[in-house]
């Protein structure tokens, strides 16, 4: 070996524990970023659906019968 690839592999070995922990650092942000958009995307997915669910069921509709309110109104009107 020259002596440069000697000093190389010295600076290397002196420098190992700071990358190894920089290429861990960098492994666990991608695998988060992945999981991120994962859930993201199952997301849109899940209300996607629930929206096209809920636009095809029929509505529903409640009738009141507003008759004994308006009579009230209307006899108070008259005293």
């Amino acid at each position: 070996m020259s002596q440069e690839k000697v000093d190389r592999y010295k600076e290397q070995k002196k420098n190992r524990k700071k990358t190894m922990k920089k290429e861990k650092r960098l492994h666990f942000l991608g695998c988060f970023a992945g999981v991120i958009v994962c859930a993201a995307i199952v997301g849109w997915a899940g209300w996607s659906v629930y929206q096209k669910y809920e636009s095809s069921r029929p509505a529903s509709y409640t009738e009141i019968n507003l008759s004994a309110i308006e009579d009230y109104f209307t006899s108070q009107g008259e005293n």
